[in-house]
């Protein structure tokens, strides 16, 4: 979700890269519902190993709890966003963790000085 609200709101203006310690073998269909509720279409998105050479290529790194599974090299922001896990929830669940996701992409979007490109519908 997080990779999908970036994508959505931050256009051209960031290269976005997503991966997981452990991934699933495929994207959880609550949280494909509840973004294409805001009209994020996530249904094409497969889950990747996060790599060492991700982390490395990156400029910020943003974790969900992965913990010492995720490398870690001096130089890169790290921010590490303590969420509800979505997995095996509906998507009455997945919603505040969506809006949530949101809010955060925001701020760090405006930290780093990018103006949002595109506005989710109501």
């Amino acid at each position: 979700m997080a990779a999908g609200w970036l994508t959505h709101l931050a256009g051209d203006a960031v290269e976005v890269r997503s991966a997981g310690s452990l991934p699933g073998d495929q994207v959880n269909p609550a949280a494909v519902a509840a973004m294409a509720e805001v009209g994020i279409d996530i249904s094409t998105a497969t889950p990747k190993v996060l790599t060492t050479e991700a982390v490395q290529a990156s400029d910020v790194v943003i974790t969900m709890g992965c913990g010492d599974a995720c490398p870690v090299f001096p130089g890169k922001r790290y921010l590490d966003w303590e969420l509800e896990d979505p997995a095996g929830q509906g998507v009455e669940a997945v919603r505040p963790i969506r809006d949530d996701i949101e809010g955060r992409i925001r701020g760090l979007l405006a930290e780093l000085g990018v103006t949002p490109a595109a506005t989710a519908p109501a």
